[in-house]
């Protein structure tokens, strides 16, 4: 472990708390990097360049090289460090088209209100300076009627996000002068929109292209990306046009200290609590400090536990579902150094402006490198030495990179995935699309070759009707108002405390959150759960002053296999297609911080969806092979299921809990021993195909989890266990899981798909 500290001690500082008990395995000390600056190969407009003089500000190389492809006509991809300054390198080439064309328009996409608002400042105050008469607006649900009359009438550059786009699309008419001249635009944080949200965002894309294909428009789009593998890649996926990747940053950044803190050295406190423990003592230690966590219940607990042990320092927590005014007053408060200490989900990991931090925590892997990177330049803006804490849990993924630090700072980003043929995703924004103008064969160029038959089964459903106009909406309500962005299911539950609502849920995660009995964690306060109506959506709750919270179990079946594609192995066959999911929440655990209070039964209905899987399977002759060792083969297979399952966040811009499994000796449809990892949203999202594309090198890292773990041969939380393992972690046989993926590793080296006629 090397300890090259700079102005500020950091680790010294660390050793001397009093609950240190050993827990820094590893510092990585990130050095500086001063500025390259950038040319343009002519002027930008006056107004323009006087702004730039009287800031002192020059530009850098990706900010000039980003100008130069826009003004070209090109559409970009911007994908750069945190803090690099991607506002300004979109904002001059969108306002120097403005001031050009005095009749153009723009149209700036943030993935969130908070965000939106805060570059909303930036723009205004921009405009202000600048003299220009813009009318930037922001037009989203906290719009009042009367404004968003005016800016559909006189705004030049409006800020949405994609639920404000596609909730008022179908209005288009309304937008005609803004359409009609749209110019550019511009997508931030598109790393953002990825799985679910992201399918759903890029179809929601296509039908404003076919909108302003309609008025005679066709803008160039400009997206800004945390640093991602594929971002021609995904840019395309995201808009269906080609793009020009910027990536060379040219941004100066101050030395940073990155410490990797192992959780499991200290047996006495939850990793939640050391987190908290942390928390409060930078905050309490004339430091500004930003700890993320892996969910929204955990914020609320780690800020107040945080806020119980610190020394009078101020500690929120910070997460999606607050009010407008409640947020903003938050990130105001945060920005001015009101707040010492924030306990925040990964809502606040984009760019909203929260000051200067100069230390961040993680409670956890947050899933992705970029994620990681993302969070980390939250600390350490402009040229000041920061901090930044990664709190590994005791699980598989954590602990791989506190045994493997070299390959955490020097592995591949991740590719962000989105899937454009889910047809359960597609059959929804075909109704959107149909309501906001009729369908025709024309619009494959946006929706793909395989939209008129899914249109065809919603005529067949009375949803569309076809006629000489192509395929008219049918129905008396907008579409807009059941198809939801994040979710893939049709229905929402509505979480209810008397007679006000906390929050709205999908499906599958409200079976999982708020059954009958669970803690519900909202705004601080914990909520039990009184009544779950699936049958009404509906779920009540009460206070409570529990210092529990809950966690539920469930077991997996798969069935109605359909192959699409297939290929051989050294000792089996890879498949992938669509398969038959069903999820049984059969039991839910009460948690004191990391321990076990009660294990309950609950009678819930089962979830079931059809989604993409990949499966392996293996001949009978390698359970021969393995039982001939001594090792239990049906372990082996349970442990390989959960090893590679806990690796796929490496190879796709994924959650853990995004893709499920299941193992057997002998499937039912198979009729031989079989591994499957499926995607957890209903008609898939792309992570088991990007699996099935990449297996060798999730085989591979697989391997090393379970040999570099030291744990006996059943494994541990470390490698293989899974606390939601609907078996309990039984029978598990880390030995033979290492076996059987040596045994199907690949002999061919070329990959081809090997579809299936």
């Amino acid at each position: 472990m090397s300890k090259n500290v700079g102005k500020v001690n950091f680790v010294a500082d660390l050793e001397n708390m009093i609950s240190y008990k050993g827990q820094i395995a590893h510092v990585e000390n990130l050095t500086g990097k001063s500025a390259s600056e950038g040319k343009l190969s002519s002027s930008l407009p006056d107004l323009l360049e006087s702004y730039l003089q009287s800031r002192h500000i020059s530009l850098w190389t990706h900010q000039a090289e980003t100008i130069e492809a826009v003004r070209a006509g090109e559409n970009v991809i911007l994908t750069t460090s945190t803090a690099s300054g991607k506002t300004l390198a979109f904002n001059l080439p969108t306002i120097e088209r403005l001031i050009k064309n005095p009749f153009a328009t723009a149209l700036y996409l943030y993935p969130t209100k908070a965000l939106a608002n805060d570059q909303l400042n930036v723009l205004k105050t921009m405009e202000k300076d600048l003299g220009l008469k813009l009318d930037v607006a922001t037009y989203d649900g906290d719009t009042s009627p009367s404004s968003k009359s005016r800016i559909r009438l006189k705004s030049r550059l409006v800020v949405t996000n994609p639920y404000g786009l596609h909730e008022y699309m179908p209005s288009h008419h309304l937008w005609e002068r803004f359409y009609s001249q749209l110019s550019i635009v511009v997508i931030d944080e598109a790393h953002w929109y990825r799985g679910i949200f992201g399918s759903n965002v890029a179809l929601v894309i296509r039908r404003l292209r076919r909108l302003l294909a309609h008025y005679g428009a066709n803008p160039q789009f400009v997206l800004a990306s945390g640093t991602i593998a594929n971002p021609g890649e995904h840019a395309k996926a995201l808009t269906g046009l080609p793009h020009r990747v910027v990536s060379n940053d040219g941004a100066p950044h101050g030395p940073k200290e990155f410490i990797l803190w192992d959780s499991t050295t200290d047996q006495g406190r939850s990793p939640h609590l050391q987190a908290s423990d942390l928390l409060a003592h930078f905050a309490s230690n004339n430091n500004q400090v930003i700890c993320f966590t892996i969910s929204r219940k955990m914020a609320e607990l780690v800020a107040r536990w945080a806020r119980d042990s610190s020394h009078n320092a101020k500690i929120v927590a910070y997460r999606a579902g607050y009010s407008p005014t409640d947020r903003r007053k938050l990130e105001e408060d945060i920005r001015q150094g009101r707040i010492q200490g924030v306990a925040s989900t990964n809502a606040l990991e984009l760019g909203v402006n929260i000051g200067q931090m100069n230390v961040v925590i993680m409670a956890g892997y947050p899933g992705t490198i970029c994620s990681m990177w993302q969070q980390s330049g939250r600390a350490g803006r402009g040229l000041e030495q920061s901090l930044t804490v990664l709190l590994a849990f005791d699980d598989p993924l954590n602990q791989y990179f506190i045994k493997h630090p070299e390959e955490l700072f020097g592995m591949p980003l991740e590719h962000a995935v989105v899937n454009l043929s889910n047809a359960h995703i597609l059959r929804g924004q075909l109704l959107c699309a149909s309501y906001e103008r009729p369908l025709s064969s024309e619009d494959v160029r946006y929706f793909g070759s395989g939209f008129p038959s899914i249109a065809d089964e919603l005529v067949g459903e009375g949803l569309l009707s076809k006629s000489s106009r192509g395929y008219v909406f049918q129905r008396d309500f907008r579409p807009t108002q059941s198809v939801r962005l994040n979710n893939a299911d049709e229905d929402s539950i509505m979480v209810f405390f008397k007679d006000e609502l906390l929050e709205t849920l999908s499906p599958r995660i409200a079976l999982a959150e708020v059954h009958k009995g669970a803690i519900f964690l909202h705004h601080g306060s914990s909520y039990l759960v009184d009544t779950f109506d699936w049958e009404n959506k509906t779920v009540t709750t009460s206070l409570t002053s529990s210092d529990l919270h809950t966690e539920t179990l469930k077991n997996v079946t798969i069935s109605n296999l359909v192959e699409k594609y297939r290929r051989d192995i050294s000792n089996g066959t890879l498949h992938f297609g669509q398969v038959k999911v069903s999820e049984d929440f059969y039991a839910y655990r009460l948690m004191k911080y990391n321990h076990v209070v009660n294990t309950l039964p609950l009678q819930l209905p089962k979830y079931e969806m059809e989604t993409m899987a990949l499966w392996l399977t293996v001949p009978d002759e390698l359970a021969n092979t393995i039982r001939s060792h001594g090792r239990d083969y049906s372990g082996g297979l349970h442990a390989a299921e959960h090893a590679m399952i806990h690796m796929m966040p490496l190879l796709s811009m994924c959650d853990r809990h995004d893709v499920g499994g299941q193992s057997t000796e002998r499937h039912v449809e198979t009729r031989e021993a079989s591994i499957f990892i499926y995607d957890g949203f209903r008609g898939g999202i792309g992570i088991a195909e990007k699996a099935y594309e990449q297996f060798e090198e999730l085989v591979d890292i697989a391997k090393k989890l379970m040999q570099g773990c030291r744990c006996g041969d059943e494994g541990c939380p470390s490698c293989i266990y899974d606390r939601n393992c609907g078996n309990g972690n039984a029978p598990m046989d880390k030995i033979a899981a290492t076996e059987i993926l040596e045994s199907i590793m690949f002999e061919q080296q070329v990959f081809s798909k090997g579809i299936v006629d």
